[in-house]
């Protein structure tokens, strides 16, 4: 089942925006997937400077998925 998506406007470059359409153009996956998955990729490199959910132990939860609902790509 498809996760609820919340609508935002973001600024690109001219040169972002055309790549991202001849991506587009090629594999059918539309831009707002690959934005939501530059966004997955910001969040993962930076996931230290967030805060955590810790468990009753005090240690971390490990994190699972990528929040996209389209299964993530593997590291």
């Amino acid at each position: 089942m498809a996760r609820k998506k919340i609508s935002t406007t973001v600024y690109i470059t001219p040169e972002q925006n055309e790549r991202l359409k001849l991506l587009h153009d090629k594999t059918k996956v539309p831009v707002a997937e690959y934005i939501r998955q530059g966004i997955d990729l910001v969040l993962e490199q930076y996931h230290d400077r967030l805060p955590g959910q810790l468990s009753f132990l005090g240690a971390a939860v490990p994190r699972t998925g990528t929040g996209t609902g389209t299964g993530g790509q593997p590291k």
